[in-house]
């Protein structure tokens, strides 16, 4: 009798214990929530056709600008680049006082490309607008975070982190 009590309590801690060891490690879910997101991130840049949306603007000697009240897009695709994004820094010629014009344009890229390195890909980019030329350069990184950086001869150099999405989130 006693050694069928020693039998029963024996199976129900093995049971718990292989029941336990089945289950996945926060580890494991975290790879493979990674892995999800930089597929994601892989089709979205095959793709050629997403929206950059900045949270927060650096613009070269000042401090950083929250962005996450502001409405501001960078829309990619092969055939036209449309920006609507602020503006915090210095103008150097051609631009008028309290335009709010920003960096508001659109084009068609004179350049594209997008190149994969080990933990991002980077897309540069090279469009006209109507009295100024803009070199874009994107760094989307395999979590889910980018970088934009816009030069422009009228302007300094401002950067922004936010994020990709696909064009139809945007609208």
């Amino acid at each position: 009798m006693k050694s069928k009590r020693v039998l029963t309590v024996l199976f129900m801690v093995f049971s718990i214990a292989f029941s336990f060891s089945q289950e996945r490690t926060k580890k494991e879910l975290r790879t493979d929530r990674k892995l999800e997101t930089a597929n994601l991130i892989q089709v979205l840049i095959d793709s050629k056709e997403f929206t950059f949306i900045g949270r927060k603007a650096i613009p070269q000697g000042y401090s950083a600008v929250d962005l996450t009240t502001n409405d501001n897009f960078l829309e990619f695709t092969p055939t036209l680049i449309k920006s609507e994004m602020p503006f915090f820094g210095r103008g150097y010629s051609g631009i008028g006082y309290g335009g709010d014009k920003g960096l508001k344009f659109e084009g068609n890229p004179t350049e594209f490309f997008v190149m994969k390195g080990k933990r991002s890909f980077e897309i540069k980019a090279v469009v006209r607008g109507e009295n100024d030329v803009f070199k874009i350069i994107l760094s989307v990184f395999f979590e889910g975070s980018a970088t934009l950086t816009i030069n422009s001869n009228d302007r300094s150099s401002i950067s922004y982190y936010g994020e990709i999405t696909t064009i139809e989130n945007l609208k």
